[in-house]
C-alpha cells in the first residue's frame, strides 16, 4: 500500500496532507473527535515511504493520518509518539516546524 499526499504552498510554508491510501474518503468518529479523510485534502500523489520522507523533510506543516504515514513521521523525529491521537484506532498527528 502507498501513502496519498497533497502538497500546498503558501509563501514560505509547505503544508502536506498525507494519509495511508486505504483511508481516503473514510469518516472516523470516536467520542468528541471527528475526522473526515477527504480526497480533496489528502488525495493526490500516491508515493512509497521513501518518497514521502523526502517531501516530509521539506514540509513546514503536516496533517497526517494512518499507521504507515504517522509511523514514518515518528521515525524521522517530526512527531512525538506521546502526541498522537487515535480515532477508531487510527493514528492522527499534526506537525509544525518552528524556524
Amino acid at each position: 500500500m502507498k501513502i496519498s499526499m497533497r502538497i500546498y504552498k503558501k509563501g514560505e510554508d509547505i503544508l502536506i496532507g498525507a494519509c495511508d491510501e486505504e483511508l481516503l474518503g473514510k469518516r472516523l468518529r470516536e467520542g468528541k473527535f471527528r475526522l473526515h479523510v477527504k480526497k480533496t485534502f489528502y488525495g493526490g500523489r500516491l508515493v512509497d515511504e521513501k518518497v514521502f520522507e523526502t517531501y516530509l523533510k521539506e514540509a513546514t506543516i503536516a496533517n497526517l493520518v494512518g499507521k504507515r504515514t504517522v509511523e514514518c513521521a515518528i521515525r524521522l523525529g517530526y512527531v512525538d509518539p506521546e502526541c498522537v491521537l487515535y480515532i477508531q484506532g487510527i493514528p492522527h498527528a499534526q506537525m509544525v516546524k518552528m524556524i
